[in-house]
């Protein structure tokens, strides 16, 4: 509680007052996802990391980097000679080849040099050259060599000089052989971009008054799963408090490709009818959860292998019988993938076909809304144009261009708009998978895709539909993500993992995405052998040494804190201290891309920031300006990183999130977040001052004091007649619209004391 006090004798006196403080989708084989509980996990030591190069070959190719070369004749297991480890990649090149490594965009605005060890083997004397391309467009040719004969030696090469230096696009690297004859067998080892140093200083800046959008309780949003056996809170409390805590807004069943194979109608004869369940969970130990939790749900109507009249039974089920008040459903799962069951091929109709779908999307709409006309009904989508183009038999012309597409979400909406333009759908679904590019690049670069993606879904509703029927039919069709997970190998249950979530969520409230569905609350932890080694993570199966993925967040219904809540769950946790439904998102920017910076209103009154450092070993200093809100002078803060990594690696302090205070100077003071951590600064708004105004005049009988503090802030009014006294009696409750508001009172004979106090 923040307060000022102010007091009154009579309406001629002076004030006196004084401040107090006070997939890549989801594996589609559900065998593999059983929950198996808690699990046991080697303290195997945490990756020791010195700078933020992004390596490109060490022992294997890192980071998503893959090798298009051609001519040449490369091994990179060579065991003999290596630079460090036990691998190096041995090149043996005729004339006019190349060894070509390959990647999704990258912006080099971080690096300075393209760097390797070359070793010449016991012939030495190789001349090669070294070029990269932006986009598939060449940069200059560099010479390098001779190379010595059996002797490492770096070779440094600066992005200038390769005409790549602060990019977005670079794309591929190379090292050929552009001559007429072949070179003797040499070796490559410890291959990677070197990256700049940190600024002594990162600068952010925040400004309260500048809004992004409104919080949507369903931006924490999370899959549930029918294999998994543990849905019900009632019976695995550990799912109950792994929802509670991680402040779930919204939830999904039966989950994912299961939600077009999953009937409705004989769940007890699939499934049995016992409770608990031995294996697997159906739709009463969803609602249970769900319900309990105070969440919204996303249900996945069945369209691979069921009809229009199952879906209208679910309805029913669930919010008439139930009274559940379901509001979204989906018309199936990722229909446009052939992985997805889809039977729909009796003529004219044709699975995983955007013109199908469209028109069989009709006849559910029509039925579910039938039972229950206050649902919301979403359609399949993919983000681009021509994106999941299984047929060429039907066509959309895009009325803006004049281009005509193939694509899935072009010729469903031109079919919707064409044959039931009273069924469009209420929201479109998009799903995103964070590919296998490593730790940098995928904290990097994951994030910016949302805004990306929202406006092409935004821009096709324009045009297909839009164009049309009118901006408003356009406008209200809200985007809603209900599948994203991280990439493949130890990311998905690192810490990386786990900042990426967050950054993740962050990103996403930058956007018009109303909802964001994580894959999944428990999916199962997997073996893997084939780990980058590039790639941070710890987690282990004991019975074999082997690195485990999971895409749950947690590996089972265990009562956190436990070894089987993933960094994930506590990035997730960690949202809850940072924002939540309701709340205001607000400009927040910095000028260092390994720093992300996101800032919310709450409405409490208090402002909140979300700060993610992307350095794996650097603490990065900031400067942090807020402009119109001026903070109390002790913020609480809440941290998740490698301490807690550490703790759940070695069993040594606490896993869970860490709470600390930090004094701050006002509207300008500095901060240090350390490597790969995510933090969240909570700021109460400083104590607001009450005066007695010179003008206006009161009007007889009563007095005026000037309530002056920060807009959007609700205060409390409150009088005491004795200042010693604990009885303080509110008034009224006020938030000024631009920090300052005037009260008229009655005056009294009497002492009369005021305070304003904020109250979080």
């Amino acid at each position: 509680m923040h307060q000022s006090r102010f007091f009154i004798v009579n309406r001629f006196s002076r004030g006196w007052f004084q401040h107090f403080p006070g997939k890549i989708l989801e594996n589609l084989s559900p065998g593999r996802f059983l929950a198996v509980g808690s699990l046991a996990l080697l303290a195997l030591a945490s990756p020791v990391l010195a700078n933020d190069d992004q390596l490109v070959y060490s022992e294997m190719l890192n980071n998503g980097w893959a090798n298009w070369g051609y001519g040449s004749t490369l091994n990179f297991n060579n065991s003999n000679p290596v630079h460090s480890g036990s691998n190096s990649l041995s090149a043996t090149m005729p004339a006019w080849s190349r060894i070509w490594f390959i990647h999704d965009p990258i912006d080099t605005s971080l690096y300075t040099n393209f760097t390797f060890w070359a070793n010449g083997g016991t012939s030495g004397g190789q001349r090669l050259q070294v070029a990269a391309s932006t986009n598939g467009v060449d940069g200059p040719w560099v010479n390098i060599g001779p190379l010595q004969a059996n002797t490492w030696q770096q070779i440094t090469v600066s992005l200038a000089a390769l005409g790549v230096a602060n990019k977005t696009n670079l794309n591929y690297l190379w090292i050929n052989n552009w001559s007429g004859s072949a070179q003797p067998v040499f070796y490559l080892d410890d291959v990677s971009l070197t990256a700049k140093p940190p600024p002594a200083t990162v600068h952010v800046s925040i400004n309260a008054t500048q809004t992004v959008r409104t919080v949507d309780a369903r931006v924490f949003g999370i899959n549930n799963v029918a294999w998994d056996g543990s849905e019900n809170g009632k019976y695995y409390p550990g799912t109950m408090a792994q929802v509670t805590n991680m402040g779930i807004g919204a939830l999904r069943w039966p989950g994912g490709s299961w939600g077009d194979g999953y009937h409705w109608t004989n769940e007890a004869m699939q499934y049995g009818n016992t409770s608990p369940r031995t294996w697997g969970s159906f739709t009463p130990d969803f609602i249970y959860t769900a319900t309990n939790a105070h969440a919204q749900a996303f249900i996945i109507a069945n369209y691979g292998s069921s009809t229009p009249q199952e879906a209208a039974y679910g309805v029913a089920m669930m919010n008439i019988t139930n009274h559940c008040h379901f509001q979204y459903w989906e018309i199936g799962n990722e229909v446009g993938g052939s992985w997805e069951l889809d039977c729909n091929t009796n003529s004219p109709w044709q699975p995983h076909d955007p013109w199908t779908y469209a028109m069989r999307f009709a006849q559910y709409y029509t039925a579910m809304k039938a039972v229950d006309p206050t649902i919301k009904i979403g359609a399949v989508a993919d983000t681009t144009e021509d994106g999941t183009s299984n047929y060429n038999n039907h066509a959309a012309v895009n009325p803006v261009t004049g281009v005509t597409h193939y694509g899935w979400t072009p010729v469903m909406l031109y079919t919707m708009r064409t044959n039931n333009p009273n069924a469009l759908p209420d929201f479109l679904i998009d799903h995103s998978y964070e590919g296998g590019d490593g730790d940098t690049y995928n904290l990097l670069s994951w994030d910016t895709h949302w805004q990306t993606d929202a406006g092409n879904l935004r821009m096709m509703l324009n045009d297909y539909l839009g164009y049309y029927l009118g901006t408003n039919v356009a406008t209200n069709i809200e985007l809603c993500v209900t599948e994203y997970g991280p990439g493949g190998d130890k990311q998905p249950l690192s810490l990386v993992g786990g900042l990426i979530e967050a950054d993740c969520i962050g990103a996403g409230l930058q956007t018009e995405f109303n909802a964001f569905l994580r894959w999944d609350l428990h999916n199962g932890p997997t073996d893997f052998a084939n780990e980058d080694n590039a790639i941070y993570g710890w987690r282990t199966d004991p019975s074999n040494g082997e690195y485990i993925t999971d895409g749950g967040v947690a590996s089972g219904s265990v009562v956190p804190p436990n070894l089987g809540c993933y960094p994930s769950y506590y990035c997730r946790k960690l949202m809850t201290y940072w924002t939540a439904g309701g709340d205001t998102v607000i400009t927040a920017t910095n000028d260092y891309k390994l720093l992300g910076t996101y800032a919310v209103r709450r409405t409490n009154g208090s402002l909140t920031m979300l700060v993610i450092n992307k350095s794996s070993y650097a603490s990065l200093s900031t400067a942090i300006n807020l402009a119109g809100y001026v903070p109390f002078t002790n913020a609480t803060v809440y941290s998740y990183g490698i301490p807690q990594d550490d703790a759940a690696r070695t069993g040594i302090g606490s896993p869970d999130i860490a709470q600390t205070n930090s004094l701050i100077s006002g509207a300008s003071f500095n901060y240090t977040f350390a490597p790969y951590s995510a933090t969240v600064l909570q700021l109460a708004p400083a104590a607001p001052s009450l005066a007695v105004p010179a003008s206006p005049s009161p009007p007889p009988g009563q007095f005026i004091f000037q309530l002056q503090g920060l807009s959007g802030v609700p205060y409390v009014i409150q009088m005491s007649t004795n200042l010693t006294s604990a009885n303080w009696i509110p008034i009224s409750t006020n938030t000024p619209a631009n920090g300052t508001l005037y009260l008229t009172n009655a005056a009294s004979s009497g002492a009369q004391f005021y305070r304003a106090v904020w109250r979080p």
